[in-house]
């Protein structure tokens, strides 16, 4: 067995769950330990970061960076799963919505706003799964919840019955975009649904970084696959980064709380997580600036 330990960034193909990208990177590599950093629907497309060994310990860092997608809305239309795969709820022949409406309507969705997760989703209720008591034809009441829409941009608008509207969303970890495009439609007044859906940014990692199935197994058999992997400490970058001072490495690495002089710049009145460093580079693990105690606290260590 194979122990790499990095962040592979995948290009997600149609047709794969996250969970079957997995199964079959745990293949190619030959390992076992392998975590994804955000489940994306199997017809979804794009940039999934998997985490490979010890950087398994990382993906709940790696989850809370802003994510990028382009989508394209169809309007007039309605599904039970809020996308093309569902059956129609109701559907309305001839839309008259103009691209400037739509722009205005967009501006609404900016910053922090409300979503209720769809029934066809892997938020759980007592213990089960929504996707999975849609499938029994069961709808339950669901809280909405917070998310934070950074950026969101109309890239392009067909107008036609049925327009389609293509975006650009930047946003933040458990926004639903499919619930997005249900609400931008019912901001306009009419139905609509995702047509289609690809993730542009996860972690940091753009498309372009992203290696196909065929490049890993290729990469794998000629023995470069440790080239294309992220030290998923640097790919944290949301997290601010401190150095610890040479006397005070071994207290560190043992996982002892610091005093603030121990550590450059002063953590003091941080507010979050930070990524702590050796005076050579080399990654202690993830601290934070405790201020009732006025000591540096480790939250998860990495030893050598």
């Amino acid at each position: 067995m194979n122990e790499f330990d990095g962040v592979l960034p995948v290009l997600k193909p149609a047709g794969m769950t996250s969970h079957d990208v997995v199964a079959k990177c745990r293949r190619l590599l030959q390992m076992r330990r392998i975590g994804h950093t955000g489940t994306l629907d199997p017809s979804v497309t794009g940039v999934l970061p998997l985490c490979l060994g010890r950087a398994t310990r990382m993906v709940e860092y790696l989850q809370e960076m802003p994510k990028e997608y382009r989508a394209v809305l169809k309007l007039g239309i309605s599904t039970d799963t809020e996308d093309l795969t569902g059956t129609v709820l109701e559907e309305q022949a001839k839309v008259d919505v103009t691209e400037e409406q739509v722009r205005e309507a967009l501006k609404g969705f900016i910053g922090p706003i409300m979503q209720t997760p769809p029934m066809y989703s892997a938020v759980k209720i007592d213990g089960k799964r929504l996707y999975e008591l849609a499938r029994e034809g069961k709808t339950v009441e669901r809280k909405a919840r917070e998310v934070v829409i950074h950026e969101i941009e109309l890239t392009a608008f067909e107008d036609g019955d049925q327009p389609e509207v293509s975006l650009r969303v930047l946003c933040s970890k458990g926004t639903y975009i499919r619930t997005l495009c249900v609400d931008l439609g019912a901001a306009l007044g009419v139905p609509s649904t995702m047509a289609k859906l690809e993730r542009t940014l996860s972690a940091g990692i753009g498309l372009e970084g992203c290696l196909t199935f065929e490049e890993i197994a290729e990469r794998v058999e000629a023995g470069t696959l440790e080239e294309a992997l992220i030290r998923a400490d640097k790919a944290a970058v949301h997290m601010p980064e401190h150095q610890v001072d040479e006397s005070r490495l071994d207290n560190a690495l043992k996982g002892q709380k610091l005093a603030s002089w121990a550590v450059r710049p002063s953590p003091e009145g941080a507010q979050s997580q930070f990524r702590l460093y050796a005076p050579d580079d080399r990654f202690i693990g993830i601290y934070r600036w405790d201020e009732e105690a006025g000591r540096v606290v480790p939250v998860k260590v990495f030893l050598p």
